[in-house]
């Protein structure tokens, strides 16, 4: 069940209106955020002589897990069930939202408290509560932050990162009536205080899980707040959201992967809280919903797969420089950066979301730094292949024509003379046109057109350059090198 005016499959990446695109230069606290926790983290990794080994490993276990799939879920189903689970499974987000509601119904639910979970974000789960009277509160901090501030996380890892300390104290002075302060633990305390009650006047908890664990039947969830300890165990009922792709084979595995999320995802050598829920506890009820929602879809593309072993750490977003001057919000839907650039085609299908792969310089930093050694830049080559080639490309009629006439351009060294003179002398004539560049949308956005130098190179080099010797092996060099303004491309 969704409520009207939610947008499970959507994904407009580079519309006008998508935050951050509109701002070529990016929210200034996130851009400074996310260079100096990709620095840090990074140092944090590399001082363990043996992390390229834990990588290694952990994409092998990941590799396994995926591949069997099938089978480790059903293990897992079975071993949470005789530990007193009830586990529900969900084709999509709707179905999903479905189990929830009737757990709702059934338990009179009325208030929920919940620790961060990006899959109830695919879900829009606080706006099906709330459109059946039901109060959903986001307990992490930077999740709460986002909810009071009616917008998106913006980050996997740290939701508010876009956020100064200064936006936090002028918005807890309006929807809390706090007095404005910008101090750090003046804020938290706030936060903390605010919150507190909140647990134990809850109905139900509702949680994510950072892994599953198959022959235990457990699920991991790990956190610096305390906020996900006190989600679970506070209220009467715990309900359980995961991804298909969140189970690994065995509990011994577990230690590998702490290790890399807290490295890669804030720095630590562990999290703070570490919680292993083994089953319903007396007195309380314990639901898993183990979702789908488009996995089916990645994992049936060999060349996509390994994006399924992705530990939401974060790394990649904190690293990449589009998403750095973008912010999350631009990527239009729950995941941002390049991890979202390349399983939200997927999730919500090209039609809505086909130009995210596109949004990517290519550098690979995105793929060193993944701690489970996900190839992103390949991933990124393939999606935007199948989004040029799918039964409804991405690209516009006049935009496929553009690169038609590219393509013949290229084909020979006297087409391709002929282009760039052509283009030439459109940038000369373009200053003169009745229409401003900017009307040219992207192309134009955040630059202007270059001016246009008196010759090319190429005519440079056949005026100063000289030819290189014969016989004798000696060779010549041009005489002068050439000015900046001289020459074009």
């Amino acid at each position: 069940m969704t409520s009207p005016g939610l947008h499970l499959s959507g994904a407009p990446f580079l519309r006008k209106e998508n935050k951050g695109l509109a701002e070529p230069r990016g929210p200034r606290a996130l851009c400074e955020s996310a260079e100096r926790s990709s620095k840090q983290n990074r140092q944090v990794c590399l001082s363990v002589p043996y992390w390229e080994q834990w990588r290694e490993e952990a994409h092998a276990v990941k590799r396994f897990s995926i591949l069997n799939l099938d089978k480790l879920l059903v293990e897992f189903e079975r071993n949470a069930t005789a530990r007193g689970a009830v586990v529900l499974w969900a084709k999509d987000a709707e179905e999903a939202n479905r189990h929830v509601l009737d757990i709702v119904e059934r338990h009179r639910v009325k208030t929920v408290v919940k620790s961060k979970s990006m899959v109830t974000e695919e879900m829009e789960l606080n706006h099906v509560l709330a459109a059946v009277g039901v109060r959903a509160l986001e307990t992490d901090l930077g999740e709460y932050l986002v909810q009071l501030a009616g917008q998106r996380p913006t980050h996997i890892v740290t939701p508010a990162l876009h956020l100064s300390a200064e936006d936090v104290g002028r918005l807890f002075a309006e929807k809390l009536q706090e007095p404005y302060t910008s101090e750090h633990e003046k804020l938290t305390d706030i936060a903390r205080r605010h919150l507190r009650e909140e647990y134990l006047r809850a109905d139900m908890g509702i949680s994510g899980a950072n892994c599953a664990l198959a022959d235990t039947g457990s699920i991991c969830i790990v956190e610096n707040e305390g906020n996900a300890g006190l989600s679970i165990s506070a209220p009467p009922v715990h309900v359980a959201v995961m991804g298909i792709e969140k189970v690994i084979p065995s509990i011994r595995y577990l230690p590998l992967f702490l290790n890399l999320l807290a490295r890669s995802g804030t720095g630590q050598k562990l999290t703070t809280y570490t919680h292993i829920v083994h089953g319903a506890t007396p007195g309380r009820t314990f639901y898993i919903i183990i979702l789908d929602n488009g996995r089916s879809d990645i994992l049936r593309d060999p060349a996509s797969r390994s994006s399924l072993y992705c530990i939401r750490c974060g790394a990649c977003l904190n690293t990449c420089p589009v998403y750095r001057r973008t912010g999350g919000w631009a990527y239009g839907w729950v995941y941002p950066g390049p991890i979202g650039a390349i399983i939200t085609p997927h999730l919500v299908g090209m039609k809505d979301a086909g130009k995210l792969p596109f949004a990517s310089s290519l550098c690979g930093a995105c793929g060193e730094v993944c701690p489970v050694k996900i190839d992103i830049p390949h991933q990124l080559v393939h999606l935007r292949h199948k989004a040029v080639n799918c039964p409804s490309p991405v690209r516009s009629p006049l935009e496929r024509l553009i690169w038609t006439a590219w393509s013949w351009a290229m084909e020979g060294p006297l087409r391709y003379r002929l282009a760039m003179s052509t283009v030439r002398l459109g940038v000369r004539l373009a200053k003169f046109l009745p229409w401003h560049p900017a009307q040219l949308g992207a192309w134009t956005r955040g630059r202007e057109l270059p001016e246009v130098p008196a010759y090319t190179f190429r005519a440079w080099w056949r005026r100063r350059g000289q030819e290189f010797a014969g016989d004798n092996g000696k060779s010549g060099i041009a005489t002068s090198s050439p000015k900046k303004e001289e020459v074009s491309a």
